[in-house]
Order: structure tokens, then C-alpha cells, then sequence
């Protein structure tokens, strides 16, 4: 069994018995052809105002469709984002356990798969249990990227929004060190958006507070968002805990930086099941492990506005505002709406 998959089956099997300890606690070159190749259009405009005076929406999350009765939580999540138009994002391990050709069709395409046509996926470890993500890549065909690599961009309006690979050590990648493929690709699809408000999305976390830390925290990542970084990146939106946490705007070492921060959300709440956590770590402003729910994020010309919306019955919610960096006058960085 590869080891993307033995952590996450190992987690999913011990989360019950360890949630008492959350409780106790208090609680991640290509070339020039490649990279035009992993570029998307834009959604068509559909009204009178300019690209730029545009507000878009983009909701989502991560850790989605379990097959049989786990299948329930994907079809709560499903039902909200049914109401909510707009554009999707997966943020990985999308069809458990392995993202095989009959868990694709029977358990995710039976939920989230109606949205299939507006959402934008990323690659999970769970998409490894089959070699290569080869169901992956064949379910999503030119919606998932270049096979082999599944980072991409794509934009609305004045936002820039990057699907990264998170699974740095997943054959064929190359990690996601300085000069890999990804990071490589990464740098320049940034250098060619310097006036762009920018959102990533990915599965796994540089910043979490999961209770076993090597399955929550992924130092691998920290280039990455280093580029991002460099870059006034405004938002990273990942899973891989199966739970909700939102941190303060911080810099890759995890130190507060209101003016230039990144505001990593985990969302990893699509409906597979709930993970324990541990600790708070520094600057985590807000976090529940027992909600399944999406995030809904409202993409303005000069800053965004988020809000975690749960499915029915539950009653967590969070939500807030902030400025796009590379567009915000200096007094709106003055204020800094958190």
C-alpha cells in the first residue's frame, strides 16, 4: 500500500479513539508548452460591468465522498453547493478510499459530480491509491491539468487563482523544492500576473493544528509558499484535515504579517468524516472538528470576503473579510479588515 494511503487509513481508523485527546487538548522546470497547457479561460462574463468591477464566487473544500454510509456527509455538502452558484473547488482526496474508476462514478460523481462542469479539482494523497492518479486524471481529463503534473491557473476578473499539487513526493513530480518542475512553473505564472489578486488552493497545509503533527504540518510546502509569498498572495484554501481552522495573514515562518500575510483557510469539511485536533498553533484564529460545510468565498475587485457555510442541522459558521494586496490602496492596508 503506497504511503500516501497508509497514513490517511491509519488516521481514519485510530480519529475515534484519539478524539478524547482533542477534547483534552482544547481542540503543502516545466516547460514554456506545459505551462500555457495548464492555463484556463475564464468563466464568460455575464453582465454589462467590466472584467475589472466583476465580484465572483468561489466555494468549495476538501476531503469529500466516502462510498456506503460515509457517502452522507458528501451528499449534505452537495446540497448547499447546489445552491450556491459559481465557481467549485476540490481541495483533494476527492473519492475514497483509493479514487478508483467505480468510487469517481459512484460516490463522488454521484454528489459533487453534478458541479462537474464548474469545478476546478486538486490532486489529494487518497488520488494516489491509484497509481499515478490515473482515474483522477481520466475523470477530469483537460479540467485537472497536465496528467502527471495537476497544477494549473486560471482566472476571474482581477484574481489569479492557482490549483496546486501538494503531494511533493508523488512519482513523477519531483517534489516541490526550489527548481522542481512545479515550483519552476509557479514562479513564472506568478511574474505573469504581478498586478493580480491571487488564491491558491492545494490539499495539504504548511500550518495546522491536527493532532499528529506529521499528518497536519507539511514543511515540504514551504517554497511554495515562499513563491507565494514573494508574490502578495492572498488567500491558500487546503484540506487534509478533516476538520475547519482559519489563521491570521502570515508570512512562511509563521509569523503575523498583517500587510502581506497569506490567510491560510483548512477546509477539509466536504463530508468524509471528522479528524481530531490538537493543540492551537500559533496564530490559528478559529477552528471546529465536528462540522461538515463549505466555504464560500466572494472575489471582489480590491478584496474578498469569506464564509463557512454548514450543512443543515449544524450550527459553526465563520466568516470575515480582507484586502487583495497587490490591489488594496495603502489605507485599506492600514485597516487591514480581518
Amino acid at each position: 500500500m503506497p504511503r500516501y494511503i497508509q497514513w490517511g487509513y491509519f488516521l481514519r481508523i485510530t480519529a475515534t479513539g484519539l478524539a478524547f485527546l482533542a477534547a483534552a487538548s482544547g481542540a503543502q522546470a516545466q516547460t514554456d508548452q506545459a505551462a500555457k497547457s495548464s492555463k484556463r479561460t475564464a468563466p464568460a462574463a455575464t453582465s454589462s460591468q467590466t472584467t475589472e468591477d466583476k465580484v465572483f464566487t468561489l466555494v468549495g473544500a476538501g476531503d469529500i465522498a466516502g462510498c456506503g454510509k460515509a457517502l452522507a456527509g458528501a451528499e449534505a455538502t452537495a446540497k448547499l453547493i447546489e445552491k450556491i452558484p459559481g465557481e467549485v473547488f476540490a481541495s483533494g482526496d476527492l473519492a475514497y478510499e483509493s479514487g478508483n474508476a467505480t468510487e469517481f462514478r459512484d460516490c463522488y460523481g454521484k454528489t459533487w459530480g453534478r458541479f462537474k462542469d464548474r469545478t476546478h479539482p486538486s490532486l489529494g494523497n487518497h488520488e494516489y491509491g491509484t497509481p499515478e492518479a490515473a482515474e483522477y486524471f481520466k475523470y477530469w481529463g483537460d479540467r485537472a491539468g497536465p496528467v502527471g503534473k495537476g497544477y494549473y491557473s486560471f482566472d476571474l476578473g482581477v484574481w489569479h487563482i492557482i490549483a496546486l499539487n501538494s503531494n511533493c513526493d508523488a512519482p513523477g513530480l519531483e517534489g516541490c523544492g526550489a527548481g522542481s518542475p512545479e515550483e519552476t512553473w509557479l514562479k513564472k505564472d506568478l511574474s505573469d500576473h504581478p498586478t493580480s489578486c491571487i488564491v491558491a488552493f492545494g490539499h495539504h497545509a504548511l500550518f495546522s493544528s491536527g493532532i499528529f503533527r506529521k499528518h497536519a504540518v507539511h514543511p515540504e510546502l514551504k517554497q511554495i509558499v515562499q513563491d507565494l509569498y514573494a508574490a502578495h498572495a492572498d488567500l491558500l484554501l487546503v484540506g487534509h484535515e478533516h476538520s475547519y481552522e482559519r489563521f491570521s495573514p502570515q508570512d512562511p515562518d509563521g509569523k503575523v504579517d498583517p500587510e502581506h500575510g497569506i490567510r491560510e483557510i483548512v477546509v477539509g469539511t466536504g463530508g468524509r468524516s471528522h479528524d481530531p485536533l490538537g493543540f492551537a498553533m500559533d496564530n490559528s484564529e478559529i477552528r471546529n472538528m465536528d462540522t461538515f460545510g463549505v466555504l464560500k468565498v466572494t472575489l471582489m475587485p480590491h478584496g474578498y470576503t469569506w464564509e463557512f457555510i454548514p450543512v443543515e442541522g449544524s450550527t459553526f459558521t465563520d466568516s470575515g473579510s480582507g484586502v487583495c494586496h497587490n490591489r488594496a490602496p495603502q489605507e485599506a492596508h492600514a485597516r487591514n479588515p480581518q
